[in-house]
């Protein structure tokens, strides 16, 4: 597709200072994308040079740089100039759908009952609660509108609550980097406290006795979160004592309390591993004790029941099974089963009540609720009805009752959560989406194909589309996927997703390998040395829907976001002929480069992910599908790729970095649009209502060649 807005002459100034003698010589009326500066750079490993000629743009703090990213967003504005129009009726219609007063559904936790709601006009949420009863006052714990008022980004980290409820941590960030600083509140008179801890990860737990709060830290560098602290009300931050700190590179640090409130769980976990610490949170003096001591490829989660531990983990159990040990004997050799390993399902995780354990699992790629007795009968699960859907026990805080509250949604059916009787297995519905408009959930159809892929095993799809587009092979088509870490990408309800259908869209879902929708091993072959199937998947998913009538060949687009960025970049270079457009959201693309260099936010951690490129074969196994090192003299499809400046998990620099050598090197007239968020970070806006600005500008981009 070819842009035919003109360009301003602020954009002309900012685009001039971004060229070399070799910029390409605009046609009338169409605005000219910046050419960025080549400045070769050498980068050997292994006795193989590769050169970068955008390794400059590494340096945010270069005016240069700056430029550079404010020009392509110039550009990009000028060359969508003329999708103003549907992009204004788009965010108007995705807000439109919007319950603009809405609220969540209340939580009990202890004496109150917890929920946030917002008011019209207002980004951010207003955090309430009421004192035992649905009908009692309300009280504004934390209006968040307030605190970001002043600030391009704000966001809310960890909330936490004293044992009495009375005092109320919670944490801040208001630049996108997942830097936050700590505030603690006195619930009973709204005064904060002198207690401030800036340059914190967010993860924050109270110990039972009301003055001690544990937080972690990050490295300020590679930002793995990597120290525990302990923290005494009244005391001097910066004398807070240091509880732990985790040594090996490749681990993080996560934090949280048991639903018992009984432990903290110091969580030091890996792409393969972890080793779990418990500190009681009556004597938050005592030192952590370890679980179970880390052993490579021994993954495990603990809760806390009465006089045990319950531990969720892979040991001799690929898809998981859940086993419990006393309090006083953690090691695995302690481990007694309870529930086993499963071939064909996946345990995901569990619900601990007290006469009651609820499995969350998943099989043939769909989400289940099974629930079992303590004192024996059949374990019942519960029945969806629908072909492709997403449930989930959420805001559980209680163990003493027989009320499970889980959530439903599916393409077409709004989330809904229920409070559901374990004993009588009756229903009630208490809260349900609202979707404002026009919006009738008959006029969609959901479906759930299996695509061959090119070594015979089948690729779920997950599909979505109005009851009266065609499906001919004349509707356009919207292929989905991500496909990295284990991470399902469910076929749940968006409301956004909407105006594509209702344009004649269909939108699917590729549930590639790399992902854990069909188990474990589903995961472990879309990974390391065999990462390639994720993106042949996706090749072969496209032509399957594209064969079975979904799409039109010439109005088929593809979109992923981070580590489903990556799989554009791949798809694009490997098969550019089979999509008219995609976008790649905040997208790992050069992946080599990241890889190498130890100093980046992630990479140490993710060595067992991606594979370590300090070991040959898994450098030349990179290097031969990094989109970055693959990009070539070939016609490639439209491309909206985005950015944030801020951004802590994709640095900025790799897809602006693509998108200079993509200019460079592509072939054909088809556009390469870059657009770096200024202000924040890996999710973009961090406003409610500001966020569809975003989607508004992606959808009017794909409808636009759609034509």
């Amino acid at each position: 597709m070819r842009a035919t807005a003109t360009v301003s002459l602020s954009l002309m100034a900012l685009l001039s200072a971004c060229q070399t003698s070799t910029t390409n010589t605009p046609v009338a009326n169409e605005p000219a994308p910046p050419i960025a500066k080549r400045v070769a750079h050498e980068l050997v490993a292994h006795g193989h040079t590769r050169v970068d000629n955008y390794y400059w743009l590494r340096d945010r703090e270069d005016p240069e740089v700056i430029a550079y990213l404010e020009a392509e967003n110039a550009y990009t504005q000028a060359a969508t100039a003329h999708t103003a129009t549907l992009r204004a009726d788009l965010l108007a219609e995705l807000t439109g759908r919007v319950v603009p007063d809405d609220s969540t559904a209340p939580v009990r936790s202890r004496d109150y009952f917890y929920y946030t709601r917002w008011v019209e006009g207002g980004e951010h949420p207003l955090y309430c609660r009421k004192h035992q009863s649905l009908e009692a006052d309300e009280q504004i714990i934390l209006n968040a509108n307030a605190l970001a008022k002043d600030h391009a980004y704000f966001d809310t980290g960890g909330l936490a609550f004293s044992e009495n409820q009375q005092l109320m941590a919670y944490a801040t960030d208001t630049v996108g980097r997942r830097f936050y600083t700590i505030y603690v509140q006195d619930l009973r008179t709204g005064a904060l406290l002198a207690d401030v801890i800036p340059n914190v990860s967010g993860d924050l737990e109270w110990a039972n006795d009301d003055a001690t709060l544990f937080y972690t830290k990050q490295d300020p560098e590679t930002l793995r979160t990597h120290q525990l602290f302990r923290h005494t009300l009244g005391e001097d931050p910066a004398q807070d004592v240091l509880v732990y700190e985790e040594q090996d590179e490749t681990f993080e640090l996560g934090l949280w309390k048991t639903k018992s409130r009984a432990y903290l769980v110091l969580d030091s976990y890996s792409t393969l591993s972890n080793e779990a610490r418990v500190l009681s949170a009556a004597a938050p003096q005592a030192e952590p004790r370890i679980i179970q001591s880390r052993e490579r490829g021994l993954e495990y989660d603990v809760d806390h029941m009465g006089e045990h531990f319950f531990i969720r983990t892979n040991l001799e159990a690929k898809n998981f099974r859940l086993m419990k040990t006393p309090v006083n004997a953690t090691t695995k050799q302690s481990w007694q089963e309870v529930v086993p390993h499963r071939e064909g399902v996946l345990l995901e995780g569990f619900e601990l009540f007290r006469d009651h354990l609820v499995l969350e699992q998943r099989s043939r790629g769909l989400t289940q609720l099974s629930i079992r007795r303590w004192d024996g009968g059949e374990a019942h699960e519960l029945d969806f009805g629908e072909p492709a859907y997403l449930a989930y026990a959420t805001g559980n805080d209680v163990l003493d009752t027989q009320t499970l509250r889980y959530s439903y949604s599916s393409m077409t059916t709004p989330d809904a959560e229920y409070d559901y009787d374990m004993n009588t297995r009756d229903k009630t519905l208490v809260k349900q989406l609202e979707v404002r408009g026009a919006f009738e959930p008959e006029d969609y159809v959901t479906e759930r194909l299996d695509a061959p892929a090119r070594d015979g095993v089948g690729v779920p799809i997950s599909l979505v589309y109005r009851h009266d587009t065609p499906l001919d092979g004349s509707s356009a088509l919207l292929v989905y996927a991500y496909g990295s870490y284990g991470a399902s990408m469910d076929a749940e309800f968006s409301a956004s997703v909407l105006s594509l259908l209702d344009r004649g869209f269909v939108y699917a879902i590729a549930h590639v390998r790399g992902g854990e929708e069909l188990g474990r091993d589903w995961y472990e072959d879309g990974k390391l040395l065999r990462k390639q199937n994720t993106f042949t998947d996706f090749i072969d998913a496209t032509e399957h829907l594209i064969d079975q009538g979904y799409g039109d060949r010439s109005k088929v687009f593809a979109e992923g976001g981070s580590a489903g960025g990556l799989l554009i970049g791949a798809v694009v270079n490997m098969r550019p002929d089979l999509y008219a457009g995609a976008i790649a959201a905040v997208p790992f693309v050069d992946v080599v480069t990241t890889m190498l260099d130890d100093s980046i936010p992630l990479t140490t951690s993710e060595y067992d992910e991606w594979g370590n490129p300090n070991e040959k074969q898994y450098y030349d196994y990179m290097l031969a599908y990094s989109p970055y090192d693959n990009v070539v003299a070939q016609d490639y499809p439209a491309l909206l790729v985005t950015t944030g400046l801020h951004d802590s998990q994709v640095q900025y620099w790799e897809p602006a970095k693509w998108v200079a050598k993509l200019r460079a090197t592509k072939t054909g007239d088809d556009v390469v649009l870059l657009r770096t968020d200024m202000s924040s970070g890996h999710g973009g806006k961090s406003g409610r209502l500001e966020r569809y600005e975003e989607i508004a500008f992606d959808y009017a981009f794909l409808l636009d060649l759609a034509g």
